[in-house]
């Protein structure tokens, strides 16, 4: 049992932390019995856990969980005995007991637990448990379905697995303590800041040897000195004089060893410290992957037999440590990965032994640390991916015409697969069907600077990698200088960098680019996507660091390179929103402030500066415009052709076009850039354009921008709607027929230069 501080923990607290445990000691041992039911350490385990329970139950004066837990004890018992054989029934019945009893120890007290209605629950249970068919034989494989089981009544439904308030395993002797989140961040901030700080004495040490060999010359300029003058004039007064002199300087380099060698000792002693303050907080952080795949093995096995899949499911790399914050945030996207393998990849018994595979199938997850990051695959060896069907969706969603979409390469398209909505399956289930989960797989991934890789095989099975950091406290960055401020670009997220001649870059159709194994990359100033002013005169070496990959590669030029380091990510102050083009921040070695770049966000700017013909040669200055300003318009829509269409109809009358592909994506270009007109779509992911609208009337500083609707609803109360939350003009996208777009932004803005 493990040793709690009596202080801190409540008897229900006790009691909900040891349900925790002992209900994953039944499911994982229920499991394994249900693959091998004369299995007597299982049985022996289930039988301890369920006395455990009902003693602890008793005790705290739950007495629901007493009659679950009493008759499952009574069952293990005979199983035990010899006297029944656990069937896929019973199994079952065992399970939704399992869940009952996590769901009694989720209640907290007070008025909110009616016990005589969990008590009638619990009979039910007991009552069914006891009822359910005894198989003294081995029966054959489970059935497909469990509608022959008795059934549990609706309202015993399992409650949110609580918190975990206790590490796995704990020492003999340990006690475990409530530890807010916030609190273990802000001690990992302080151990980070502590690491900083001790390296502000590297300096001083350095600047202490430097008077070190001051002293040293000044000691040699004496003997030259004494060496130099005449002897008649060395009277006995000046050589005193100049013994004195050696005297006091070597006193003073005496002291000055002392010191020296004592803050050598101490930088040691304080440095070494530092670092195991600061690992041992960064291990508080981290926990064993085991903790996230508790839910798993229970969720794989009831889905496929509700599927009638035969499925053996693994886990690998257990132990392997993971940062908390990413475990969380892990949850739902293997869920979807594992969910998806067991609907989409998994073929039936029948298909398998057609096709000359085993009927059992296996689906494995396995963690481990590959190269300084967190390497989790998601592998099955089911009927893989038809790159055929691929193609055939992508044509019928009308997502690419088909001879493009013939042209597309296994991995262009298998990036489809993560497209929001983007599905395979004729028909909706509860378990897949509706086009989410890839989508919040790649989201989730990119979130903490991942990445995510999808092998497949026609019949033989898929691999999803997944590539994380291993803790969202530390990053490994390459920091650059950009307008004399220092840049963080997390290498995990960057291709390359160099160093390149001047004379090397190339203008091709007024672009610059640079060759890279014998591709042309484009070249883009960083000073333009951030908005500072270059440095003057032009080098004769450009500093170039490589984003994102293939023909969506591009070489940012910088200031120059300052090296590698290990930096603590410091979050951004939440009223800031979201920055564009910078994820965090952290400290430099000597305290100083810098910004560590969102690459992902980046390369949209980009993209977005190529798409509209905004890149600037390398060297010349950005914002510095001659002759009259051309109004800017900024775009926001989903859908690529109209983006594109609009974007063309507007340059070509004069006006200066940014495009966001939604109204989030719309939203952050409105606070960073200034705009004379916006013109909005309605229905787009994320934001709509009703709610972009809202938001610009309610901001004190965009209130007054004049914001059109360009939408394929032209129903009177849609246009109403568009109307009333504020937009200017509402027009059909039926408009690029004719002038009445081009019109309604002269009446608007009025024209602008050309």
């Amino acid at each position: 049992m493990k040793h709690v501080d009596p202080s801190s923990l409540s008897l229900r607290d006790l009691f909900r932390i040891e349900a925790e445990e002992q209900t994953k000691a039944l499911t994982d041992a229920l499991l394994a019995l249900e693959k091998d039911p004369a299995q007597g350490d299982m049985l022996e385990c289930c039988m301890r856990a369920a006395h455990s329970l009902k003693g602890a139950a008793r005790i705290v004066g739950v007495h629901p969980a007493v009659t679950v837990a009493h008759a499952m004890e009574d069952i293990f018992v005979l199983a035990q005995g010899g006297q029944l054989r656990l069937a896929p029934a019973q199994i079952d019945l065992l399970l939704s007991g399992v869940d009952l009893l996590s769901a009694l120890a989720g209640q907290g007290e007070g008025e909110n637990f009616d016990e005589d209605i969990w008590q009638a629950d619990a009979e039910r249970f007991a009552a069914a448990l006891t009822a359910a068919p005894v198989a003294s034989e081995p029966e054959p494989a489970p059935p497909v379905m469990v509608a022959a089981v008795p059934e549990i009544p609706s309202e015993i439904q399992p409650a949110p697995a609580p918190e975990r308030l206790l590490p796995e395993k704990l020492g003999e002797g340990d006690r475990a303590l409530r530890v807010s989140a916030e609190n273990l961040n802000r001690l990992l901030d302080m151990a980070g800041e502590s690491l900083v700080e001790t390296r502000r004495l590297a300096p001083l040490e350095q600047s202490l040897l430097r008077l070190k060999r001051m002293h040293h010359q000044a000691a040699a300029a004496i003997d030259a000195l004494q060496a130099a003058l005449p002897a008649d004039l060395l009277d006995e007064r000046a050589t005193s004089a100049l013994e004195e002199a050696r005297r006091r300087l070597f006193d003073c380099r005496r002291q000055l060893a002392g010191g020296l060698d004592e803050l050598e000792a101490s930088n040691h002693r304080t440095t070494n410290l530092a670092h195991r303050l600061y690992n041992q907080a960064l291990m508080v952080r981290m926990r064993p992957f085991a903790d996230g795949m508790a839910a798993f093995p229970r969720m794989v096995r009831d889905i496929a037999r509700e599927l009638g899949k035969q499925v053996r499911f693994e886990i690998l790399g257990e132990r392997t440590q993971v940062d908390r914050d990413i475990l969380e945030k892990l949850d739902a996207p293997l869920g979807h990965l594992l969910r998806n393998a067991l609907d989409h990849g998994m073929e039936s018994p029948e298909e398998r032994r057609a096709a000359g595979k085993p009927a059992e199938g296996f689906i494995r997850v396995e963690a481990s640390h590959q190269a300084g990051a967190l390497q989790i695959i998601v592998s099955d060896d089911g009927r893989g991916i038809d790159l055929s069907a691929i193609r055939r969706t992508i044509i019928a969603r009308g997502l690419a015409a088909p001879d493009t979409a013939a042209r597309l390469s296994e991995a262009e398209l298998l990036e489809f697969l993560f497209l929001p909505g983007f599905t395979m399956k004729s028909d909706v289930t509860e378990i897949s069907g509706r086009g989410v989960g890839l989508d919040i797989v790649q989201d989730m991934i990119r979130q903490v600077r991942g990445r995510v890789r999808i092998i497949s095989r026609h019949g033989e099975g898929t691999r999803f990698r997944l590539e994380l950091p291993l803790t969202l406290s530390v990053v490994r960055a390459l920091l650059v200088d950009i307008g004399g401020e220092p840049y963080a670009f997390p290498f995990a997220h960057i291709a390359g960098a160099m160093k390149v001649p001047a004379d090397q870059v190339r203008t091709v159709e007024g672009r610059q680019h640079i060759l890279i194994e014998g591709n042309a990359v484009g070249l883009v100033g960083a000073h333009q996507v951030l908005g500072c002013v270059p440095p003057e005169g032009a080098p004769e070496e450009l500093c170039v660091v490589l984003l994102g990959a293939g023909d969506h590669m591009f070489a940012l030029v910088v200031d120059g390179f300052t090296g590698g380091r290990e930096l603590v990510v410091q979050p951004l102050d939440p009223r800031l929103g979201k920055i564009k083009d910078i994820s965090a921040a952290s400290l430099t070695e000597d305290g100083a402030p810098l910004l560590i770049v969102d690459v992902e966000d980046m390369l949209r700017s980009l993209e977005k500066l190529a798409a509209t013909d905004r890149l600037a040669p390398v060297g010349r200055e950005i914002g510095v415009e001659t002759g009259a300003r051309r109004k800017r318009v900024l775009v926001v829509d989903d859908s690529f052709t109209v983006r594109e269409l609009q974007r063309k109809l507007l340059d070509h009358h004069g006006y200066d076009v940014e495009v966001a592909v939604d109204g989030m994506d719309g939203w952050n270009a409105l606070r960073h850039g200034g705009f004379d007109l916006v013109v909005s779509d309605i229905d787009m992911p994320r934001m709509d354009g009703i709610e972009l609208v809202r938001r610009i009337r309610h901001d004190p500083a965009l209130k007054a921008m004049p914001v059109m609707i360009l939408s394929y609803k032209d129903r009177e109360e849609d246009r109403r709607r568009g109307l009333e939350v504020g937009a200017d003009y509402y027009l059909t996208k039926g408009s690029f027929q004719n002038d009445a777009l081009i019109d309604a932004v002269i009446d608007l803005i009025g024209e602008s230069a050309a």
